[in-house]
């Protein structure tokens, strides 16, 4: 693919997502370019950011539901012994992080660090493999090669992780409200920081507390997903940049960063796991006060 293209389009197309939306001149049809996906507007999707995050957590639900059903006391399988690895290392992070009484954490946090790991793992995949295979099938249904776009890394895209960000955020809501009420939740937004006895000045106070505490609460789960997205997408442009070397210059700095970059998928899973937990357990801690 690089050979046929200049250095930019080649970045360009690895960048740029598989659309599909209405524009504004053709109606609802999949973008030719990244032009054409940027005036779809917000009624566009990315099937491949879709498609990859939906498939694998499925492949997680099913692989995980597979195991379990098949688990013996006796001598694990490895595969056994390798799912039972994953979720006692979980289990300990929650009881080290979370001190609430709710039973929905450990699954969640499951959850969280296996999906967004296997996502984060597809950047290991070669950066033009299953592209080049996505063009190979387009161009035999007819379609020009060049406009076939196929991203498989989910969480380089900021519509996925500010998505599960915002799940974050309502799950943060729904734990404020099911630990304070809702007249305990609004009370927190509204008579902290500040709080006064006199009710004219607390009245006074009230708006500032909002605005502090709504621009903190929001502040969480947009840093969390762009933590998340900032941190793939560069691991991403360095692979895509390595694929513009020569060959042997790639395999001498390509099979290094691959390695470096397990360590990185990895610790950007722990990290939005860690930290949905902290959140979860702060919203819980406050309302014993």
């Amino acid at each position: 693919m690089a050979a046929e293209q200049t250095s930019s389009q080649y970045i360009a197309h690895h960048l740029t997502n598989w659309t599909y939306g209405n524009h504004p001149e053709h109606g609802w049809k999949v973008a030719a370019d990244a032009k054409e996906a940027a005036e779809m507007g917000f009624s566009a999707i990315h099937l491949d950011s879709m498609l990859w995050s939906v498939g694998l957590g499925i492949f997680f639900c099913a692989l995980f539901w597979a195991v379990g059903r098949k688990a013996t006391s006796g001598v694990p399988s490895k595969l056994q012994a390798f799912v039972e690895l994953i979720v006692d290392f979980v289990d300990n992070s929650v009881r080290e992080s979370y001190n609430g009484p709710s039973k929905l954490i450990a699954p969640l946090a499951l959850t969280i660090f296996v999906w967004i790991f296997l996502m984060n793992l597809m950047d290991l995949v070669p950066i033009d493999f299953i592209p080049s295979l996505a063009q190979q099938i387009g161009a035999a249904m007819g379609h020009d090669p060049h406009h076939v776009y196929f991203k498989i890394v989910p969480t380089t895209d900021p519509n996925i992780t500010l998505g599960m960000a915002i799940g974050v955020l309502f799950l943060i809501i729904g734990f404020g409200i099911k630990y304070k009420g809702i007249g305990g939740f609004i009370a927190e937004f509204t008579l902290h920081p500040f709080s006064a006895k006199n009710p004219i000045l607390q009245a006074v106070l009230i708006p500032v507390n909002l605005v502090l505490e709504i621009v903190t609460l929001l502040a969480k789960p947009i840093s969390l997903g762009l933590r998340l997205f900032g941190n793939m997408y560069a691991g991403e442009l360095i692979f895509i940049l390595i694929a513009l070397m020569p060959f042997w210059i790639q395999w001498a700095l390509s099979v290094p960063w691959a390695i470096f970059h397990i360590l990185v998928i990895t610790l950007q899973a722990f990290v939005f796991m860690m930290l949905t937990i902290v959140y979860l357990s702060l919203i819980s801690a406050q309302s014993e006060h």
